[in-house]
Formats: C-alpha cells, structure tokens, sequence
C-alpha cells in the first residue's frame, strides 16, 4: 500500500511544481549569448560551495539512515556529488579561475538557500523528505544543466571538458527514481506524514529558482 501511496505522491508533487509559474532569466541570457562573462565565475563560485554542502549533506544523511534503501541512495548521492565537485575543475579552469580564486569568492546569500536547507533536512528532516525532494526537481534541474552545457558551448566557446559538470548532472542516475520512490515508501510505511514530504519538495523548488534568480540578479 505505500509503494502505491509513494508513487500518487511523487506525481502530485511533481504536477504541483510544474505548474508553478517559473522562469530562468540566466539561462535566457546564456542561451543568447548576452550574459557577461563574469556571471560564469559567479555560477562556478556558487556551485563549488553548494556542491561541497550537498556532498556533505547526503554523506550525513546516509549516516542518519543508513539501513537499505536509504543509506545505500545518500551514500551514492555523496560520492555523486564528490564526483561532480572535481568535474567543476574543468568549468573552472576554461574561466580562467582557480580553488583558491574560489575560496575567495563571495557568495550571494541567495544562491545559497538551496544547499542550507537540504543541510537542514539532513539533520532534522526525513529520509522520505528528502528523496522525494530530490526526485521531484531532478528533472528540471538535469533539464536546466543541458541547456547550460549546450549554450556554453555554443556562445562561450567551452568544449566537452568545460562543461562536464553539467553534461554529468543532465541525466538522472540509473534507477534513481525506483530508489527514491522506495525510500519514501519505507518513510509512509514507517508513519512519516505525506504533506511534510510533500512541502520539503515545493520547498526545495523554490530555493533552486532563488539561486538561478540570484545569478541573473541585476541583469537588463
């Protein structure tokens, strides 16, 4: 019965997010070419600081709930994130930045709401919360990472190296969406409430469109 009651939720949440009204003014700049080039770094700086939180979120997650099938999902969601974090070095380098360049950078508060609050899931929210949050904007983050990969290509001259942070986050994981699905299930089975797990998600969203908001902040 869970599975099934995962499973409604999941598309619930998912048609909730995507009818929200949304729009990406960064990436409407970047895929015309007429984002200044410093909002590259900007981008670069941000994602190093988030990735770095997201690994160390999932890692504490998996430490939480570490009996299948939560434990063995944030444990692979860490080392994906590990994985990711030196595929930046790429991004990096084509910018003509460096890891010290990104220590350096200061980041925009706003652009960080994302990984504050999946580090606040991981340690007072649950296993389901944060699979299904996961789950439900995977898509439009992988759809947002392809067109980032391809009009960095296109308008700023990146070749494949450059931009394998974001090729690598196009596509979800192989059986990601069972894996989470199953999580959530093992969560509703356990006595978890459906409307929390379901607000983490629209949560979530919004904070991924507040970091999108806050690199274009500024922009004619």
């Amino acid at each position: 019965m869970s599975d099934h009651i995962a499973t409604e939720l999941a598309a619930r949440v998912r048609d909730e997010i995507a009818a929200a009204p949304t729009g990406n003014r960064f990436l409407d700049l970047l895929e015309t070419g007429r984002l200044p080039r410093e909002r590259l770094v900007w981008l670069a700086g941000e994602e190093y600081r988030i990735v770095s939180s997201d690994r160390r979120s999932f890692a504490l997650l998996a430490a939480r709930y570490p009996d299948s099938p939560a434990g063995d999902l944030f444990l692979d969601l860490a080392q994906g994130e590990a994985q990711a974090l030196k595929l930046l070095d790429g991004f990096v380098v084509a910018l003509g930045e460096s890891e010290k360049n990104l220590n350096a950078y200061e980041p925009h508060p706003f652009a960080q709401t994302y990984p504050a609050y999946l580090a606040q899931r991981a340690v007072f929210g649950t296993a389901a919360e944060v699979a299904l949050a996961m789950l439900a904007n995977l898509e439009e983050w992988g759809a947002y990472c392809s067109r980032t990969a391809k009009a960095l290509g296109v308008h700023y001259g990146l070749d494949e190296d450059a931009v394998a942070f974001f090729t690598f986050f196009a596509e979800s994981p192989p059986g990601f969406e069972e894996r989470a699905l199953a999580v959530v299930s093992a969560g509703l089975a356990a006595g978890d409430d459906p409307q929390e797990i379901a607000r983490a998600a629209r949560l979530l969203h919004a904070y991924e469109n507040a970091f999108w908001d806050a690199l274009a902040e500024g922009l004619p």
